[in-house]
């Protein structure tokens, strides 16, 4: 290297013309913009071009390599416009059972504890595949008024309304009247339903009359509107339609052919069975003592149809069992009707289960 070689330096970018020496290390380098600057001979190499304003590596000429991770090229992310996601639509899975509708109405009490002075929670309960749009209505004289109504999901229960024990009035006749329907896919038709129930508001003052259930973690008092796609029709009627259907009931009861029955002739027996399966066609629920009352009271008015007819004998016929009807009839006899006689009847006949009366 001597004064006048072109040179470039090797740990930065740049280069030159040397322009004079510094010692045997240093030499004195003027840029193109003729400045000197002063370079460690070491740090220069001679060359023949005059591009100076190369990058260099103190290493030979090869790919640059990182010396760092740092040292690498960044990727900027690329900002792109959020794309609208599409829309999931949650559909509650089916079962074969909810093809039929089971739809029911409930009350819940918010405190169960305080049952005569809580609120109450009203419910729809729709146990079914379908879709419902429904109407809850309570009845004001002979016109209604929409308590609810919208839109309820198959297999869900949905809150409809909360009240005091100061509306119950407003209850005493409801309504619910539905469509049934399912989306996006075909479905086998429904009925619309149109049920009106008469609520007993006395039992929002029982706590037993609220019970367990299956759509409650709470006990509830439930009244099925429709039971296997059959909606449920409860037998009411207000005062002025029972009189117009009893009016009707005689009128129609003139016009029918009347079978002819023939009076007993006088001091002819006339048998009168005291079993209770012959009195009545269904017992369920009746108690011994209920089932008694009414055996006693069928008694009584036959006695009474009767005591205008001196001589008239009546045979009771009540079984012999216990003897608990038996001694029922005769205690009656000894306190109501002391003027009569009874002794027991014909034994070839009834055996020891019949009472024969004889009016006097």
């Amino acid at each position: 290297m001597k004064v006048g070689d072109k040179v470039r330096f090797l740990s930065e970018v740049g280069g030159g013309v040397v322009k004079a020496f510094k010692g045997k290390e240093t030499v004195l380098v003027e840029d193109e913009d003729g400045f000197e600057i002063p370079m460690l001979v070491r740090e220069c190499v001679v060359i023949d071009t005059d591009d100076y304003n190369i990058k260099r590596k103190p290493q030979a000429p090869q790919a640059e390599v990182p010396s760092s991770r740092n040292e690498r090229k960044k990727v900027e992310p690329v900002n792109r416009e959020p794309e609208d996601e599409p829309e999931i639509t949650y559909r509650p899975a089916e079962t074969k059972e909810g093809e039929k509708l089971n739809i029911v109405l409930a009350y819940v009490p918010q405190d169960v504890k305080a049952i005569s002075s809580t609120a109450f929670d009203t419910y729809l309960v729709n146990d079914s595949n379908y879709y419902l749009y429904y109407i809850y209505l309570s009845a004001e004289g002979k016109s209604w008024k929409v308590r609810a109504q919208g839109n309820i999901e198959p297999n869900t229960k949905l809150f409809l309304e909360e009240f005091e024990k100061d509306v119950l009035n407003e209850l005493e006749h409801v309504a619910v009247q539905l469509i049934a329907y399912k989306e996006d896919k075909t479905f086998l038709l429904k009925p619309a339903v149109n049920v009106e129930l008469r609520v007993d508001t006395v039992k929002f003052y029982k706590l037993h009359t609220f019970t367990e259930s299956v759509y409650f973690e709470e006990p509830s008092l439930r009244y099925a509107i429709v039971e296997n796609d059959i909606p449920v029709r409860q037998v009411f009627a207000d005062a002025e339609s029972l009189q117009q259907a009893l009016m009707q009931k005689k009128t129609e009861d003139k016009t029918k052919p009347q079978p002819i029955v023939k009076q007993p002739r006088k001091n002819d027996i006339i048998e009168v069975d005291l079993h209770i399966n012959e009195l009545l066609d269904n017992t369920t629920g009746m108690s011994n003592g209920e089932m008694l009352d009414y055996q006693l009271d069928v008694f009584r008015k036959t006695l009474e149809e009767y005591k205008a007819k001196k001589g008239q004998r009546i045979v009771f016929i009540h079984g012999k069992g216990d003897g608990v009807l038996r001694n029922a009839l005769l205690k009656e006899l000894k306190s109501k009707y002391k003027t009569y006689s009874s002794q027991d009847a014909s034994f070839r006949e009834y055996g020891f289960g019949a009472t024969m009366v004889t009016i006097h």
